[in-house]
């Protein structure tokens, strides 16, 4: 159950990062951003958003990856620090430097990291997985 959590999250990742390369102004969109019509000098957010999606591209690639060799200990790896990015992201929101829609992507890495650890601790509780320690 573990590993189809962390692939579910992988695909989601491969899946919106792609999005962010071919369609930059969507994803923005989606996370709440203001899309303008054109961007001045020294704008760089079509970069970031290039860089970023092709991070999560990548990610979403180890992850699948992760997940189709049942990688537990990478796994179990991910749930503290998708925790930290689900505070990070959340107190952005709370501050007022994202808009409220980008809340979303903060409870989508807690959620996904509380529904991985659990998956976890159960398959440890239920078999003694000596990888899931």
């Amino acid at each position: 159950m573990s590993g189809w959590t962390i692939a579910v999250f992988g695909f989601l990742a491969f899946a919106l990062g792609l999005l962010g390369l071919l369609s930059p102004d969507s994803l923005l969109g989606l996370l709440g951003f203001e899309v303008v019509e054109a961007r001045g000098p020294g704008d760089y957010t079509k970069v970031y958003m290039a860089a970023s999606s092709m991070a999560a591209i990548n990610m979403g690639v180890y992850y699948m990856l992760a997940a189709a060799s049942d990688w537990r200990p990478f796994f179990l790896w991910t749930v503290p620090f998708r925790l930290v990015t689900c505070a990070v992201f959340s107190t952005l929101v709370i501050t007022g430097a994202a808009p409220s829609e980008f809340l979303g992507v903060g409870l989508w890495e807690g959620l996904g990291a509380l529904i991985t650890g659990y998956a976890l601790w159960r398959e440890r509780s239920s078999v003694g997985d000596p990888a899931t320690r």
